[in-house]
C-alpha cells in the first residue's frame, strides 16, 4: 500500500502592499500585525490591530510573496 504524503501547511498571514488615503504613499505592512500601524510619511493611521487580520483604513494594492 502506498503511503499518502502530508503537505506542508501554509502560513495564512502575508505582506501587503496598501496606499495611505491621505498622502498616497505606499507602505509595506503584515496582514496579522499585534499594533496600530501609521503611514511613514504623514503619520496617520493605515492599520489597526484586532485579535487576528489587522483592520484596514486604507485600500490594499497588492499582496507580496
Amino acid at each position: 500500500m502506498k503511503k499518502m504524503r502530508t503537505p506542508v501547511p501554509e502560513p495564512k498571514s502575508k505582506f501587503i502592499s496598501v496606499k495611505c488615503g491621505q498622502c498616497g504613499k505606499e507602505n509595506v505592512i503584515f496582514s496579522h500585525t499585534t499594533m496600530d500601524i501609521k503611514c511613514k510619511a504623514c503619520n496617520s493611521i493605515i492599520a489597526e490591530r484586532t485579535g487576528s487580520r489587522a483592520k484596514l483604513f486604507t485600500k490594499e494594492v497588492k499582496v507580496l510573496d
